[in-house]
């Protein structure tokens, strides 16, 4: 049975101790203390939180002036608020004038839409804040993650995006586990057939397949690429090399996030047959998070699919 975690806690509490280690600090929220949990921070912390109230675009304006008076601004907001809703002052305020500004977005994914479906549902963050020169963008794959991504994006200057979940979010390592950030970790190395890139919620799912897959004697590696900017090229290609074949899966659209990345790494680096699970450009709808990814092909036979495809064009 998979342990349920909540990253919005794991990031509210992570940035409560920023706060108490450093005068630097700040939270900025959109009408969003109750989406990052943070009203016992904001009233424990008044002078270290602003709320702009619904007004993302200033809320990011808002943080790249502080940032720009020495200060470590976070704005946290659902996912697309930030970079759909306030896209241009995320690019010309923070990101163009390299300001130290920490962006998380929540509700990352079409696994955290169950209550409030496609408008809540985020699939296309990644790909926006890729497309963005000098952001530091993070997936973290449960809240012990959220917590290690917190503290590194922190102490990195510029900006960066951090995604989060919906509070109902799949636990990998139950244990405290290093984090580097900019690089890849390994998760499980059954063998050098193929490798599956992942990263996020659906990493307990690939897991598994990779498990179902070496049953049938199909031995794969399981690499967690939490780092999507800037990628470990170096340590991408090199598992690309190994084993020659990959399968990239995400809880994103394949365009523009994880798929893409891994794809133009090969691409100039190491080409090699790959597959992108993921979801493949349609607006998904409202569901239970393991039905929905289930439903939109990010299960575990789609994994093992794409797996045994991406064999079988390697060996031609």
């Amino acid at each position: 049975m998979t342990v349920m975690g909540n990253t919005r806690i794991a990031f509210i509490e992570t940035i409560t101790e920023l706060v108490q280690q450093d005068s630097k600090a700040v939270l900025v929220c959109a009408d969003s203390v109750l989406v990052v949990k943070g009203k016992d921070f904001a009233r424990k912390y008044p002078d270290r939180f602003i709320d702009v109230g619904i007004a993302e675009q200033n809320a990011v304006a808002c943080a790249a002036g502080l940032a720009s008076c020495g200060l470590i601004p976070f704005v946290a907001t659902y996912a697309g608020f930030i970079t759909m809703r306030a896209c241009e002052q995320v690019r010309t305020f923070a990101a163009y004038p390299n300001l130290n500004v920490k962006l998380v977005g929540a509700n990352g994914g079409i696994s955290a839409g169950e209550r409030e479906g496609v408008t809540h549902q985020f699939f296309e963050d990644l790909g926006i804040v890729r497309t963005i020169p000098g952001i530091t963008v993070v997936v973290p794959a449960d809240e012990g993650q959220v917590r290690c991504a917190a503290r590194a994006i922190y102490s990195v200057e510029g900006p960066a995006y951090l995604r989060i979940g919906s509070g109902r979010d799949p636990i990998v390592d139950s244990e405290h586990v290093p984090f580097e950030l900019g690089k890849i970790r390994i998760l499980a190395q059954h063998g050098k057939d193929v490798t599956l890139f992942t990263n996020g919620f659906v990493i307990n799912r690939v897991l598994r397949a990779a498990e179902i897959l070496s049953k049938e004697g199909i031995r794969a590696t399981v690499a967690d690429v939490h780092t999507l900017k800037p990628l470990d090229r170096d340590g991408i290609a090199s598992l690309l090399a190994q084993t020659g074949a990959a399968v990239t899966i995400e809880d994103h659209n394949v365009i523009g996030g994880l798929g893409s990345a891994i794809a133009e790494l090969s691409v100039e680096e190491c080409p090699v047959p790959i597959k992108r699970v993921g979801l493949q450009d349609v607006y998904p709808r409202s569901g239970k998070p393991e039905a929905l990814l289930d439903y939109y092909h990010i299960g575990l036979t789609d994994i093992v699919a794409a797996a045994k495809s991406s064999l079988k064009r390697k060996n031609l």
